[in-house]
């Protein structure tokens, strides 16, 4: 029988084989660096198997590991795309020679004969399988006869799907006490290198990719700022991907504007012709015209989204900056968002660890939890730089309601032209200071903190292992400029330092800080329907600012008109009058289609009358189906649109943007929608 300890493969001889095909195909593609970034590949490849060296243990151990990290490592010298994929299947088929030799060897019952030496003492290790879901981190047990077909069969298997993306299969060690007890506890099962890797033949699977240009645009209370975006996504028909959606796989920064103050022509409203002709000017440096924008994202944040025409100025910037862009604002959408352009979710994922993001921009503090690379919980505080303007000379030109909440707790009553005590500066950045410390550490609990919580408090349920601070009062926390932009953004960079030192908080640096936001609108907002869609051509894209109305049906119950009257009524829509998306959560048998659609003729008679849009969303596959089935079998012939695997909840608002391949798939941005919320007032 042979045993995993008895097999033996030459793991140096593998990686050196490796290195020589990458430069290889580097070189062939007349690729100049091809010497360069083969040595950087294998450098990256030796640190990521260094960090498994003491748990694998045998010589198929780490094989295995050489597999999975493959593709890790490929990723920081190429980016995802053809010349990528054929190093991949070349890979592949490499991994593949000494996997099939051992399958060999098994079936026969023979092994290699071993080279004399000792053998490595190392308690009884054996291998076992485990669903893992590469977004949230999570396993998940895979039952006996999947595991059976995995093991065992040459066909291809479908992957289960959480998080909106495939799940990969994990090879973990168990104690051999513990496998005893099974059936076929002396079979050795041995893995392809497709599914180790996560890969298939590109060739085979038709892969296809698009490249989207994408802007992201902050207009903020203190500044004003955009950048360019380069999006690349993917598509393959595998089991690696059952429903050939396309997958978001890389993002790249192409242009970081200037910064600029954002123009006001008065305490309450926008100077909108100043911020549109600053974009402009912008999209001339980069040599970008509107044309050539795909997707994007226009975010009014913090104090601007309270300013009476800040919806008028996301309607100016969306219909003058490319064809699909998003208007988007609320506190928590900026939340998530800072904390995506910060870097620190990518970060927690590489750490495996829990990081509070602290975005502080001019008018609001922008909080967010990641863990091991998803956002747990999002929360906003109106503490920010902007919120009090005063000259070099501390005299007062802007006092904004926060302050003046602050002021008033202080007994302080100074008027917009005073001239201000550096000592009362001070005594408020402090406040400021203490009330955002607060809400990072526990629900807010005194009086100015409470006044100041423009959402729900942080959700504290996971320890918190390192915090972080992005946004432009994060440049002075860090240190990383000192300039006075005439408000107290200073003041406070230095009471949160002292506070931060104080209770010795675990303090790390992000990536990205000033222009976090602006990049997770531009490279982060975007999210993909699946690629099997039902459209009417008829229907004008972009549709902006779309309530999403998530709906529970069973088929057996057949009263979706019920259903959907109750929860319009909770969203305050009437069917037939506004537009909104009702969203189903739960999956739907093909063979239920025909009833499903009749259902829905009859929950949608006066938008059928008055030729309204239907707008359908399915958690899973399966929209191009219910479209045809509608259109088929209903009177509803036009302004039908069906989209499918997006996750949604209620309170979610989506903005769609036209198809990105021949009506195959959408670019579809989910946020919060919120202007002139101002709960100071």
């Amino acid at each position: 029988m042979v045993k995993i300890q008895d097999i033996e493969i030459n793991i140096e001889s593998q990686k050196l084989a490796q290195l020589y095909y990458i430069k290889f195909i580097l070189e062939k593609n007349g690729n100049p660096e091809a010497e360069s970034l083969g040595e950087k590949f294998m450098q990256q490849y030796e640190k990521l198997l260094k960090e498994y060296k003491e748990v694998d243990i045998y010589d198929l151990h780490r094989y295995y590991r050489l597999i999975t990290e493959f593709k890790p490592a490929l990723l920081t010298i190429l980016k995802p795309g053809k010349e990528f994929d054929m190093i991949c299947d070349l890979a592949v088929k490499n991994f593949n020679g000494p996997l099939d030799r051992i399958k060999k060897q098994i079936k026969e019952n023979r092994v290699t004969p071993a080279m004399k030496g000792p053998i490595i003492p190392g308690s009884s290790k054996a291998m076992d399988l485990k669903y893992l879901c590469t977004v949230c981190n999570q396993t998940f047990e895979i039952p006996p006869e999947i595991k059976e077909k995995l093991l065992n069969s040459d066909d291809k298997q479908s992957l289960p799907i959480h998080c909106e993306k495939e799940m990969v299969v994990k090879i973990i060690k168990v104690q051999e006490e513990s496998i005893k007890t099974k059936k076929k506890e002396n079979e050795l099962k041995i893995l392809s290198a497709e599914l180790l890797m996560g890969h298939i033949d590109s060739k085979e699977a038709n892969v296809e990719y698009l490249n989207l240009l994408s802007v992201g645009i902050d207009v903020g209370s203190s500044t004003s700022h955009l950048v360019f975006s380069r999006l690349t996504l993917k598509r393959e028909i595998s089991f690696f991907n059952m429903s050939n959606r396309y997958i978001l796989t890389n993002r790249e920064i192409l242009y970081e504007g200037n910064i600029i103050f954002t123009p006001l022509l008065d305490r309450n409203t926008i100077d909108i012709d100043a911020v549109v002709n600053f974009c402009k000017e912008e999209y001339k440096k980069a040599r970008i015209t509107p044309e050539m924008v795909d997707t994007g994202a226009v975010i009014v944040t913090g104090e601007t989204a309270k300013k009476q025409n800040a919806a008028e100025i996301v309607r100016r910037l969306s219909s003058e900056s490319g064809k699909f862009v998003s208007a988007s604002a609320g506190p928590n959408f900026e939340s998530l968002l800072g904390a995506m352009g910060s870097g620190i979710v990518e970060l927690s994922r590489e750490k495996q660890n829990t990081i509070l993001n602290v975005d502080i921009g001019g008018g609001t503090s922008n909080l967010a939890i990641a863990s091991n690379g998803e956002i747990l919980s999002t929360a906003c505080i109106n503490v920010g730089g902007r919120l009090l303007g005063i000259d070099k000379n501390f005299k007062i030109w802007r006092i904004d309601g926060p302050s003046e909440i602050v002021m008033n707790e202080l007994n302080m009553s100074y008027k917009t032209g005073e001239i201000i005590n550096k000592e009362d500066v001070r005594k408020i950045a402090h406040e400021y200071a203490k009330s955002l410390i607060e809400v990072m550490k526990s629900p807010a609990t005194n009086k100015i903190s409470k006044m100041l919580m423009m959402t729900d408090d942080l959700d504290f349920s996971i320890p918190i292992d390192e915090i972080s601070f992005s946004g432009g009062v994060a440049e002075m926390i860090y240190e990383k400029t000192s300039d006075f932009y005439e408000d107290i953004g200073t003041f406070i960079a230095e009471e949160i330092k002292t506070l931060v030192k104080d209770l010795n908080l675990p303090l790390i640096e992000p990536e990205n800080k000033i222009r976090a936001t602006v990049i997770g609108a531009g490279a982060f907002s975007l999210s993909v329907s699946g690629s099997t869609c039902y459209y009417d051509k008829n229907i004008e894209l972009p549709m902006l600012n779309i309530p999403v109305v998530p709906i529970n049906f069973r088929i057996t119950e057949q009263n979706l008109k019920e259903r959907v009257k109750e929860a319009l009524k909770n969203f305050n829509l009437k069917e037939g009058e506004d537009i909104f998306t009702l969203y189903f959560k739960d999956l739907i048998n093909p063979n239920d289609l025909k009833i499903l659609a009749k259902e829905i003729e009859r929950a949608f008679p006066n938008s059928v009358a008055n030729k309204r849009i239907i707008f359908l969303i399915l958690r899973f596959d399966g929209a191009k189906m219910l479209g045809i089935t509608i259109r088929d079998n209903t009177s509803i012939k036009q302004n039908l649109f069906c989209l499918d695997e997006l996750e949604l909840e209620a309170g979610d608002w989506i903005d769609v943007g036209a198809p990105l391949k021949e009506g195959e798939a959408f670019p579809v941005t989910i946020k919060s929608l919120v202007f002139n919320k101002d709960k100071i007032s």
